[in-house]
Order: C-alpha cells, then structure tokens, then sequence
C-alpha cells in the first residue's frame, strides 16, 4: 500500500512539474495573428521554456478597461497606448515594470527607432515603462476616388471652407484630437489646455493656470470648434464613416487599411501644420519574474522583429517603430512624423474635463444650427 501511495505521489508532482505555464497576452484586436503566436511558441519551446503565449479576452479598448485588467493581475503583456502609462493620475504606471534593454532576449531592441526609446511620459526614474510597437496618425483621409490632388485641403484652416461643409466626418468617442485640430489651425500647440495644466493641483500656479484654460477655451476657439463641427455631416464612435456623402474622414489609420484593402481610394492628407500622432507599446506587468519574465522578453523580441513589423505596416497600415523594414510609407514621407511636441499627452483630469466641455458646447450649438430654418 505504501508503495502505491509513493508513486501515486511521484506522479502527481510529475504532472505538476510538466504542467505548462501560460503567458496572457492582451492586445488589441488584430495585433497579434494565431502565426504570431505559433512562431513565439515554437521559439519557446525551442528554447527548454514550458510556456505558451496566448491571447486574453476581451480585445482592448480604451484607458480604463486596460487599467481594469491590468489591476486584475490577468495579463502578463500588454499593448499600451503610451499616454495611457501616466492617465488617471498615473494609475497604470504602478502595474508596470521597467524593462531591462539590454536584456540578450530583446536582440531586436537596438533596431527601434531612437526617438521612439525614451518619451518622457513613458519613462519611470529615468527607464523605460515601454517598448515601441507602432503607431500613426489621427489625421485626416480624403476619398481619392471622389477627388483629385488638386483638390485636397493644404492646411487645416481649409476644413471650415464651405466647399466640405457637410463632407466631413470626426470622432466623437475622442473629442481632445477634434480640439488639437482647432489649436494647430490657429498655429498653437495642439494640446496647448493640457500644457497649462500639468502641474500639481498643490501648486500655488495650478488655479491661475486652470483660470487661464477656462478662459482660452471660452474665446476664439470655442467659436471656431463650433464652427468646424457645423461642417461635419456625422460623427463616428467605434469606427470612421465612410458613408458616399463623405469626402474627407477622421481616422486613426488602422480601419482605413482594412478598407484599402477592400479596395477603397482612401489616402492620408500631409497639412503643413503636422498631424497629432500616437505610439502603442509593449508592457510587462510588474508581477512578472524568472522565466516568466524572459518568455515576455522573448514575446516582445517577436513583435518587434522586422518580420513582425513589416506586417503592421502592410496589413493594419501603421508606422512601425524598427528601422529595418523596408517601406514605411507615412514616415517616408513625413521624417518628423513621431515630433514629441505632436504626440498624444496623458491627459490630466481637469484639461480632459475643460476639452470635453468645448466639444459638448460645440456639439449643441451646431445642432442647433443646423435644426434652424
């Protein structure tokens, strides 16, 4: 009987020995292929790891779902959009851990773009929170099967031309990159509400730096937000619109891809003034260690391959971070596409509240408008 139960035993802490641990990847959705994943498993077993990569459920969507997730504590990768790192008061930054790169798993770490290394708002006692993935544009797309060169808007303050009143279409799930196009019109800097208020509420300048927000966005251009969402025929939430009245659309580029490759026209106008740009990244959640931690390193080596990002800019349209891909068609043609100055900031909870109010006036008083006689 003894016997029996020895190795009864041996076997149960056998099976533990052999269980497979897993590494939860969570992501936005098609970010990461099921070839993604069998390559990634595959380097991994290679290399005596008895780890599996798979994806989590649900696709991310936005700053506070990721936060939710992340608290959690049921991913163990995440794509990040990097001013969602220090949103909310910075209560992502927290779950995150720096990343070591110099680690000899992350080889492809030295091919990525510079400028993309070291953002300020993703960086954490002088390392990084991030590793670059890709990024892009909200920007504007004008349907090239309905128009020619020629008759593309050159600088933004053309939108309030009345030649594309009612051909427009912006976001409304997003207001704050709506808001940035009125500041850069106005030759100002796109967050310009977000620049006054990123000081400490404990600051003695705070309250008179929220005065003077208040008040800019109380003057010219709320008239002129107002003015640029009387031209729009419809805002889109989940995904750009794309309706045959549309000539000119608001995107973040990921849906126009899919739709070129459908076989629309679609095609990204260069204003003089510069688009407002994002960058998503890869994070390692701080309860990451042993070999654990060098599975997501070797995950995130993946995603950063040539090979990897030769496929966002392919399929999803994106600008890849690495500088070994061969065509990178939105940097190729704009060298200061990722400027600091135009990338999406960790908006603070007072400057959102301000941008949001402006919109929601704007939004009133155009519809208003437009259901006069």
């Amino acid at each position: 009987m003894i016997k029996v139960v020895g190795f009864l035993l041996v076997c149960l802490f056998s099976s533990r020995a052999l269980a497979q641990d897993t590494l939860n990847i969570f992501t936005w959705d098609g970010y990461v292929t099921t070839e993604d994943l069998s390559q990634i498993n595959a380097k991994l077993k290679h290399q005596g790891y008895n780890i599996q990569a798979k994806l989590i459920q649900p696709y991310a969507s936005g700053p506070k779902q990721m936060f939710d997730i992340l608290r959690q504590g049921t991913c163990d990768i995440s794509f990040l959009t990097l001013n969602y790192i220090k949103m909310r008061e910075k209560k992502i930054a927290p779950l995150l851990q720096s990343i070591n790169v110099n680690s000899p798993r992350l080889s492809s770490y030295a091919n990525l773009r510079p400028e993309l290394t070291n953002i300020p708002m993703g960086m954490e006692g002088g390392n990084p929170l991030y590793i670059p993935f890709g990024g892009g544009a909200y920007g504007i797309w004008a349907n090239m099967a309905k128009l020619t060169h020629a008759e593309l808007p050159v600088r933004l303050n053309d939108l309030w031309l009345p030649k594309w009143k009612g051909k427009i279409s912006l976001t409304q799930g997003q207001v704050q990159p709506n808001i940035a196009l009125v500041f850069l019109s106005m030759q100002m800097p796109p967050y310009h509400i977000n620049d006054l208020l990123y000081l400490n509420e404990d600051s003695p300048q705070f309250y008179a730096n929220r005065r003077q927000a208040i008040q800019i966005s109380r003057g010219p251009i709320q008239e002129k937000t107002t003015r640029l969402y009387r031209q729009v025929a419809r805002f889109w939430d989940s995904a750009p619109d794309y309706g045959d009245d549309i000539l000119l659309t608001a995107s973040y580029g990921i849906e126009i891809a899919k739709l070129n490759a459908q076989g629309g026209k679609w095609e990204f106008i260069h204003f003089e003034e510069g688009s407002t740009t994002w960058l998503d990244t890869i994070n390692f959640s701080k309860h990451l260690t042993g070999k654990k931690l060098e599975a997501a390193e070797i995950a995130a080596n993946h995603f950063i391959s040539k090979q990897a990002q030769t496929r966002i800019v392919e399929q999803l349209g994106m600008v890849a971070a690495s500088k070994l891909v061969d065509s990178n068609p939105q940097l190729d043609d704009n060298p200061y596409f990722f400027s600091e100055a135009m990338f999406w900031p960790p908006y603070s909870k007072t400057a959102n509240n301000i941008m949001q109010t402006l919109s929601d006036k704007a939004m009133a008083q155009a519809n208003q408008a437009s259901e006069s006689p």
